[in-house]
């Protein structure tokens, strides 16, 4: 059973990998391409697209990946925000808010599945070593 903590964990994690899918859509459509009338840089939703289904699903080993995976769209945001200007650069901080509001919901999300996993590896070696 989850408790409150995780819950709120994973509705952030899916709601923060949501709205980065549709920022970045939307970024290179609409609001602010890089090129008038859009941009192929509008692929970069495109990776985002593989871990929603795991996230989803509560995947714990999809979260895990999906929380660095997302450090590429933390390295774009925060470049984007610091050398684009105007609304460009809003986006940008807006895109490393939402990676880190995804980044810390999963790696909280995760974090009672690894101790568990944790104490149950030591069980088995202390298992192991009482056995010789």
């Amino acid at each position: 059973m989850q408790n409150t903590t995780q819950k709120a964990c994973y509705f952030g994690a899916v709601t923060s990998l949501l709205a980065l899918i549709v920022l970045s859509t939307a970024w290179e459509l609409v609001l602010a391409p890089l090129r008038p009338g859009g941009s192929w840089l509008v692929l970069k939703a495109v990776p985002l697209l593989f871990p929603l289904m795991g996230v989803l699903k509560r995947d714990v080993y999809t979260m895990q990946w999906a929380s660095m995976m997302i450090l590429i769209y933390f390295t774009e945001g925060i470049v984007r925000a610091t050398s684009d200007k105007g609304l460009s650069a809003t986006l940008g901080w807006i895109e490393v808010g939402l990676v880190c509001i995804f980044f810390f919901s999963a790696i909280f999300y995760v974090k009672p599945y690894k101790q568990i996993a944790k104490k149950m590896a030591q069980q088995a070696i202390q298992k192991a070593a009482n056995s010789k």
